[in-house]
């Protein structure tokens, strides 16, 4: 059994029970081991001042190495979000009969709230917090992968109701439940770097993100309307 984290969205697990060979146990263990290289190096010194041939040197592998298992340097620190958004789309795919999108979409976030109260989870979103508020290329990038996984759970969504690529409604929806994870992702980590920490931290993230949601299902048509005179 293996937790497999991620530094940005590190209060998030996602839990994999699967038997794994040798051979796949021992791509996980490089992977591991340039991942916590490059962490190592971004920590100390900022992810724009570390090249991909240093990490490969203090993982003790190849540069080539380190790119077959990260086809960019910016995955080296957006594997674990990239995993976590996966996951965020398997959930939908393989939801239950009766089961909406929204309550599959929503799971994970919430089962994430566990670890967030963690000292791990806290040193981690603060490193990557001031990593990336240090580097506009890591801004860039977080923000693309946002936005391929919103079109893809689009496309998901779009399949499922028999509609074509690019069908507005289910861009709408997927936009709407991404950008609710993404908002909640800013306000802890905006929450931890001004100091936030614990329970207080975690009961705040909850109910910022029961709120959001429950605003989703109830739908847009009472939101903000003004008062008659």
């Amino acid at each position: 059994m293996q937790f497999l984290s991620c530094p940005i969205y590190s209060w998030y697990s996602v839990e994999v029970v699967a038997e794994v060979g040798l051979r796949e146990r021992k791509k996980q263990q490089t992977r591991e081991l340039i991942a916590e290289a490059a962490r190592r190096l971004f920590a100390d010194r900022g992810f724009d001042q570390v090249t991909v041939a240093e990490v490969a040197r203090a993982a003790n592998v190849s540069e080539v190495t380190v790119f077959n298992y990260f086809p960019t340097k910016e995955d080296l620190l957006y594997g674990g979000m990239q995993f976590f958004e996966e996951s965020l789309l398997d959930a939908v795919r393989s939801r239950q009969p009766g089961a909406s999108v929204l309550e599959a979409f929503r799971r994970p976030i919430f089962e994430g709230f566990k670890r967030l109260a963690t000292d791990e989870a806290t040193a981690a979103i603060i490193a990557s917090g001031k990593m990336i508020q240090a580097s506009p290329t890591l801004e860039m990038r977080e923000r693309e992968i946002v936005a391929n996984y919103t079109r893809q759970l689009a496309d998901l969504l779009a399949d499922e109701a028999g509609a074509k690529p690019g069908d507005v409604e289910s861009m709408g929806v997927a936009s709407a439940l991404m950008g609710v994870q993404r908002a909640l992702v800013a306000y802890v980590r905006a929450g931890v770097l001004a100091g936030r920490r614990g329970e207080k931290l975690t009961s705040d993230a909850r109910s910022q993100a029961t709120r959001a949601f429950a605003r989703l299902e109830k739908g847009l048509s009472e939101y903000g309307r003004k008062p008659r005179r």
